[in-house]
């Protein structure tokens, strides 16, 4: 980001909104969303701005620009239409150490303005640093659909009972009650229009002692590695965990989804390094659990295809903790998709096989060919160090050196990349083009092939 966003508090402070016309009008219709005290500084003003000043909305400095005009001021927007005089209001500000925003001169804005979904005191700002207004304007528009017109009305409830929850309600217990509030029936009761039936929902839910927590844990597959590739129930679960324990394979934007303050763990987990045993995560993921805390255990790809979820969630139902699983989107499917293939195909490939070449530490190397055959595609899961063994044994089974291989590498993540190769090619081909760790190779044997028929007859 090269602008920070944050939101200013205008409460007992003055915004200077230096011009008298159209576009200092503009602005000014900006500032009447907010308490701020508004000063229009200009000689002379248009007719709307000379109304807000005679209502006493704002008031009027007609007196020439000096730093003291904008002395302690919270902001400052300058939209005379005279280039030459912008500049020169813009240093002023600049030496009373005033942050400004000049019209449609970004590169005197030490503010610039975004675009605003207002349902206060609920207030979404959308910026795009002036590269796209269009495409901020545009993402306003899907915000707007997304968020009901009463909301605001309904967050205002909320914070007048912030006090008598937070005496009500044990603090443990307080998120839970917030997030029944804001996803139950008192919401549901608000947006259809029955306001006293939400707030009676409200003060009776506050009056009940609270069920004591239960902990619980969900093992959501956080896809490949692109952000949009996510599903909208990993998302939420993201967004309600106290803690999430992630592996290193998770890109760090998905975090970026989770809650600010939940807790995160590295607990490592790739091809070859495991940082923690896993007796070690199956532990700590079901400590936390115990403690009454939502916990995310987040794996790439799909948490059940070659994830040890089997063992994690043996040690969660061992102590007796509710789990969920949420699924992902499994590197087979994304690396198929890349490549722009089908991982089945009427006639050729009728069966799909997920395999993996990797084993434990010191256990045999797993029959991961054993199925393949005509009317198959095999997605092999971490087996870049183990092709030369599959394409020594597919060629051995009957499929010709010449069939064509795809490897997915680091698929969906950035420098991801889709290889084409030939079965006998493969091992040479990965090391030619450096590919190691995260691969998937997707072998398709059609359903008749030359040394298919051979072998039949």
């Amino acid at each position: 980001m090269k602008s920070f966003p944050m939101f200013i508090r205008t409460t007992g402070r003055r915004v200077v909104i230096v011009g008298g016309g159209e576009e200092a009008a503009q602005k000014t219709r900006l500032m009447l969303k907010t308490d701020a005290a508004i000063t229009l500084a200009a000689p002379d003003l248009e007719a709307e701005l000379a109304g807000l000043v005679a209502n006493g909305r704002a008031r009027h400095d007609p007196a020439p620009l000096t730093p003291q005009t904008f002395a302690g001021a919270a902001m400052a927007f300058v939209a005379t239409g005279c280039p030459g005089l912008d500049a020169a209001a813009h240093g002023l500000a600049q030496a009373a150490r005033c942050p400004v925003n000049v019209v449609d001169r970004p590169e005197l804005c030490d503010l610039t303005t975004p675009s605003i979904v207002d349902r206060d005191p609920v207030v979404v700002a959308i910026g795009t640093e002036g590269t796209a207004p269009v495409l901020g304007r545009q993402i306003k528009t899907q915000v707007e659909r997304m968020l009901a017109p009463t909301l605001g009305g309904y967050a205002a409830l909320a914070g007048r009972l912030r006090g008598a929850v937070a005496r009500a309600v044990p603090r443990e217990g307080r998120r839970a009650f917030w997030a029944w509030a804001f996803d139950g029936p008192a919401r549901d009761a608000w947006e259809r229009g029955a306001e006293r039936e939400a707030a009676s929902r409200l003060k009776d839910a506050m009056s009940r002692a609270p069920a004591p927590r239960t902990g619980s844990i969900a093992y959501v597959g956080a896809g490949p590695g692109a952000l949009d590739l996510l599903t909208m129930r990993a998302v939420a679960r993201l967004q309600e965990a106290d803690v999430i324990f992630h592996d290193r394979l998770v890109d760090p934007g998905a975090l970026e989804l989770a809650r600010r303050d939940a807790e995160r763990v590295h607990v490592g987990k790739q091809v070859g390094a495991h940082d923690w045993p896993q007796e070690r995560i199956d532990a700590a993921v079901v400590a936390e659990a115990r403690k009454g805390r939502r916990v995310v255990r987040l794996k790439s790809g799909d948490p059940g295809i070659f994830g040890r979820l089997a063992e994690e969630l043996a040690a969660a139902r061992a102590a007796g903790i509710e789990v969920e699983i949420v699924p992902g989107v499994t590197a087979a499917s994304a690396a198929a998709a890349e490549a722009g293939i089908p991982l089945t195909s009427r006639g050729q490939s009728d069966t799909l096989v997920l395999a993996t070449g990797a084993a434990r530490a010191g256990a045999p190397d797993p029959d991961c060919l054993r199925h393949a055959g005509p009317g198959t595609t095999t997605a092999f899961y971490m087996a870049a160090a183990k092709a030369g063994r599959i394409s020594a044994g597919l060629m051995a089974r009957g499929l010709p050196a010449e069939a064509e291989v795809v490897v997915g590498h680091r698929v969906s993540k950035p420098g991801g990349r889709s290889l084409r190769c030939t079965l006998a090619d493969l091992p040479a081909a990965l090391r030619r083009e450096n590919v190691t760790g995260v691969a998937t190779i997707l072998v398709t044997w059609p359903a008749k092939t030359e040394s298919a028929v051979i072998a039949a007859e």
